[in-house]
């Protein structure tokens, strides 16, 4: 975890995996990370995932309209209509202004 300044944008994907596909899956999540970093405003992203599947990917944001400009990444279009078909049975997304950041680590 790293510390994201305040005022940036943070979108919250939070996903049910099928358990299908998962080396295509891999693959495919290794490089959604590796172009979102690439992406003007990005600021680096946390994950979790349970052994039953439930993940959740939280991306850090410059302002709103960098990570609008990711949700609109063609590339990442293709995705996750892929994500929709076969990964996941389902997901939420929700996205957040940090207004307050804190990190401690030992």
């Amino acid at each position: 975890m790293q510390l994201h300044p305040t005022d940036s944008i943070a979108v919250i994907f939070c996903a049910q995996r099928t358990g299908t596909g998962d080396e295509a899956y891999q693959s495919a999540a290794a490089a959604m990370a590796e172009l979102a970093a690439q992406q003007p405003g990005y600021l680096g992203e946390d994950h979790a995932r349970s052994a039953d599947g439930m993940g959740i990917t939280v991306s850090y944001w410059r302002d709103d309209g960098s990570a609008k400009a990711w949700r609109d990444h063609p590339d990442h279009i293709v995705i996750r209509e892929r994500g929709r078909g076969e990964w996941y049975s389902e997901y939420s997304l929700h996205v957040a202004r940090i207004e307050r950041a804190y990190d401690w680590q030992k």
